[in-house]
């Protein structure tokens, strides 16, 4: 479970990071051209020693052609010992028909128990391949062989490139997903400015009809109410004028940036919600953030569970406090979330409800993992039981 949070938050956030540092992405691309010249470097290397084994393979074949055509016994010494010198790189060993050690070649032995270390290889060598069997003597031998340096090295070598290629080849797909979501959240971010310049409008006048009620003896009650509703405008305003900017983080007590934002909820949901607030710690809870895109998260939350409780049930808010972190848990009594959909809720466009754009948790999980570096997730759900829905921000300690 973890490691899949992990990854996709390196999905959500670690393309984005690419995409924000040109310097990064110039030094992937300069790396994987420096890979491509190393490889061909690392391939013309092998090919080369693999063709100096080759002209040894036939200078082998020419030795024993002559050792097999002359009748001097002394010359054909001469050729059998030019065999034996001619495989500078395959490691060997000769046994009798009981297994033991006649001589060996290519292996470089310790200082210590070099016996046991030959009788080790032995054995590595008896599971790989065959043994020749030297007939034509007084007892058969047996010759024991393993591959050469290069020919290990050939078999590690496109594995090394495969695995640097699906590592390239994972970054660049990562950070084309995440280009595709800088394109979309470019969209909504002009999105919300051009909200926020257009709610300019009618809140100026608004402001001015509230003055020229005021001026013709209108009940005061009516006007303090329409000054709150035209703070509230200037509120959201502020709130859409964000999104897509650099919030101003400042140290507050979340504690009453959360009770604010209750006792704003409180008189406009459903009378039959009962809206619990957290216990109230005997120390700030201080944390850095931006108060009217963290309120707008609380609210978020609790409309979404009013919603999901359709208008009657039990809403709880806890706080757990953990090492630097603080923890708010957000508890409804509501229908609950599919399993499946437990990722997929934060997503823009998807909703459980029959009307709705889909935008607010999306808009929340933006606010509290881009803006506040912190995380928010489904915590629990259970259907016809409720959900819990969990935001983890750090906490300045003293």
């Amino acid at each position: 479970m973890r490691i899949s949070k992990i990854g996709e938050q390196w999905a959500h956030g670690g393309g984005a990071w690419l995409n924000r540092h040109s310097n990064v992405r110039t030094g992937m691309i300069i790396a994987s051209i420096i890979f491509i010249i190393v490889s061909l470097w690392a391939s013309d290397r092998l090919v080369t020693r693999m063709a100096e084994a080759e002209r040894l393979n036939m200078e082998i074949w020419a030795n024993a052609t002559q050792a097999t055509t002359t009748n001097d016994i002394n010359t054909t010494l001469i050729y059998l010992s030019r065999i034996l010198e001619s495989n500078p790189s395959i490691p060997t060993i000769i046994t009798d028909k009981e297994g033991r050690i006649i001589s060996y070649n290519n292996i470089e032995l310790p200082k210590e128990d070099t016996e046991k270390f030959l009788y080790q290889k032995l054995a590595a060598f008896r599971t790989g391949y065959p043994p020749i069997v030297m007939e034509g003597l007084t007892d058969p031998l047996y010759l024991y062989y393993s591959d050469s340096k290069v020919l290990q090295q050939l078999h590690i070598f496109p594995y090394i490139q495969l695995a640097v290629f699906f590592l390239f080849l994972g970054v660049a797909i990562v950070a084309l997903v995440s280009l595709k979501k800088s394109d979309q959240n470019r969209i909504w971010e002009g999105l919300a400015r051009e909200t926020a310049h257009q709610l300019g409008t009618p809140t100026s006048s608004l402001m001015a009809w509230k003055q020229y009620l005021e001026s013709t003896g209108t009940e005061e009650m009516v006007t303090n109410e329409m000054e709150k509703d035209i703070e509230r405008l200037g509120i959201i305003a502020d709130r859409f004028q964000k999104i897509g900017s650099s919030p101003n983080l400042k140290s507050a007590d979340l504690q009453e940036v959360v009770l604010r934002a209750i006792h704003y909820m409180q008189p406009r949901i459903s009378p039959q919600v009962e809206l619990i607030p957290p216990t109230s710690q005997d120390e700030a809870i201080v944390v850095k953030l931006s108060e009217p895109l963290m309120a707008w998260v609380f609210e978020n939350l609790i409309k979404n569970a009013v919603d999901a409780m359709e208008g009657k049930g039990k809403i709880t808010l806890q706080y757990i406090l953990k090492d630097q972190w603080v923890y708010i848990d957000v508890t409804d009594t509501g229908r609950g979330i599919p399993r499946g959909m437990h990722r997929n809720i934060f997503r823009p466009g998807v909703t459980t409800r029959q009307r709705g754009w889909g935008l607010g948790l999306s808009l929340a999980r933006r606010i509290v993992e881009d803006y506040h570096r912190g995380h928010i997730y489904v915590k629990h759900s259970e259907l016809g039981v409720g959900t819990t829905f969990r935001i983890e921000l750090r906490r300045e300690m003293e």
